[in-house]
């Protein structure tokens, strides 16, 4: 539904309001009812054209189930080549098989690559580089995600929610930094302000109660302490965090970065997690396509959202909702030199 032209200031502070009220008070704003209503409002951004991405290369991490499936259908629909990221080559070929039959004539290709082993996003991303052979990657999407119930370390040593989560996705985008520059060598040349790649970070809101601990990222001096849905929050309150410097990072190549939280989703990837949030919630759970369009949105709607923002239902929101969740610039720094140095990154 596209907003309103003309609409009556009152009206727009009103529904901006409302909007505001929704997000703050979590519940009501997270689940499905909020997404139904806010699709009400005449402050509703507009949907992307129906071939936005019509010639664009997009791809989506973990797109197997869930809102990583629900994204990679949602780009198809608009146009895009759909690469698909995935652990399991035989499962996302599958999956290729199905949205296929859901959205005839896309043009889906399955990539291997496990997220948690970063020599493995190298293999990947030296793959993908060659089997674009030129073309550009327009749209990247990370949904990949883990939460493992005990602590658990990657190939590396890292602790697995941060390898995902985290190390992985930033080495992932940087190794493409040729073929998402290209998006924007490939835009109008009389375009004084070229649209380039875009790439999102599919966060949680569970980041919310979650502070940066740059004193303990992977939970190395406290693994007594470890739970699984803490430290998936923390690694997504991690990725937030990180938007300053990606953003500063990647703008030399017209690169923009967003992170967006779902909301409360009805995905696979909560009924084996949360089974009890998922009993208490279920029958108010957004489906996958809920959850996921906004992501679909950044991706595609044009003009293009400003880099280094929190969206969360086509709308920015605060990264910090405590005082004792926000972090200093220095934390802020420390956090980007661990991840430079973890993750490998040159230059």
């Amino acid at each position: 539904m596209a907003h309103r032209t003309g609409q009556a200031p009152l009206a727009t502070t009103l529904a901006r309001g409302l909007d505001t009220v929704l997000d703050r008070t979590i519940a009501p704003g997270y689940t499905k009812l909020g997404l139904s209503l806010r699709r009400r409002l005449p402050t509703w951004p507009a949907d992307p054209a129906p071939d936005a991405l019509r010639g664009r290369v997009a791809a989506v991490t973990g797109a197997t189930s869930g809102l990583g499936l629900a994204t990679a259908e949602g780009l198809a629909r608009l146009g895009a080549s759909v690469r698909l990221v995935v652990r399991n080559v035989e499962k996302g070929e599958q999956v290729r098989a199905e949205l296929l039959e859901r959205v005839p004539g896309a043009d889906l290709v399955v990539d291997r690559c496990d997220l948690g082993d970063l020599d493995d996003v190298r293999r990947a991303a030296a793959a993908i580089d060659a089997a674009l052979d030129g073309r550009t990657l327009d749209v990247l999407v990370h949904n990949a995600g883990v939460m493992p119930p005990e602590r658990t370390l990657s190939p590396q040593g890292h602790e697995l929610s941060m390898a995902v989560h985290v190390l992985g996705p930033v080495l992932l985008t940087d190794l493409l930094r040729d073929r998402l520059a290209a998006s924007s060598d490939a835009s109008d040349p009389d375009d004084p302000a070229p649209s380039g790649a875009r790439v999102v970070l599919v966060t949680s809101g569970g980041m919310y109660a979650q502070a940066l601990r740059v004193d303990d990222l992977e939970y190395d001096a406290s693994p007594e302490d470890y739970s699984g849905t803490t430290a998936y929050a923390r690694s997504k309150r991690a990725q937030v965090e990180l938007l300053p410097s990606l953003t500063a990072r990647w703008a030399p190549e017209h690169v923009s970065v967003a992170a967006m939280h779902p909301g409360w989703a009805d995905t696979p990837g909560v009924v084996d997690s949360l089974p009890g949030f998922h009993k208490l919630t279920g029958p108010v759970l957004r489906d996958a396509a809920g959850g996921a369009d906004t992501a679909v949105w950044l991706g595609a709607v044009e003009p293009a959202p400003p880099s280094g923002a929190l969206w969360h239902d086509r709308r920015v929101r605060p990264t910090s909702l405590l005082r004792r969740t926000r972090p200093s610039a220095a934390d802020r720094r420390a956090l980007w030199d661990w991840v430079r140095e973890n993750a490998g990154l040159t230059g």
